[in-house]
């Protein structure tokens, strides 16, 4: 992404990356078709270099962020299917427009859903609570999110250029 295209987006990814977290649950989603399963997982926002910081406020100064990150690299995995395939562009990217338009703010918890987007079939719902639990869930994706939170881990390579 480029910073002066879209200086707030990088905002949020700055942020975004910065945003302490464990794994604590990983659920596979079983469906009718065998190669068309999902994936859950749990995360919790959490320092364990500074414990004196509570989960309240990480999702204070992180949730936005963090949630866009996520939403970025589902995104950017995300290939097309079926008839998807003509409205796809290998070199697209999710953009600050994007991310709003699926954003929530329900009963107190932030979410983040998108089904299809121009041409890539994305499938990922993403929620924080106020207590720092993060949910990732995903249709049809397989293991994905578990390649997003190694890249988010620095295991694939996530980081931030031009800084």
């Amino acid at each position: 992404m480029n910073r002066s295209a879209q200086p707030e987006a990088f905002r949020l990814l700055e942020t975004g990356v910065a945003v302490p977290f464990r794994v604590v649950k990983e659920e596979v989603l079983p469906a009718p078709d065998e190669a068309e399963f999902g994936m859950r997982l749990t995360l919790q926002l959490e320092d364990s270099e500074d414990p004196a910081e509570d989960a309240h406020d990480l999702v204070e100064w992180g949730a936005l962020g963090f949630l866009f990150v996520l939403a970025l690299l589902s995104f950017s995995d995300a290939r097309p299917r079926g008839f998807s395939e003509s409205e796809y562009r290998e070199a697209d990217e999710l953009g600050l427009a994007d991310f709003i338009d699926g954003l929530a703010f329900r009963r107190g918890t932030l979410h983040f859903h998108a089904d299809y987007l121009r041409g890539r079939r994305v499938k990922t719902g993403i929620t924080v609570t106020a207590e720092g639990s993060v949910t990732i869930e995903t249709i049809g994706r397989g293991k994905a999110p578990l390649r997003w939170i190694d890249r988010l881990e620095g295991e694939g390579g996530l980081r931030i250029v031009g800084t």
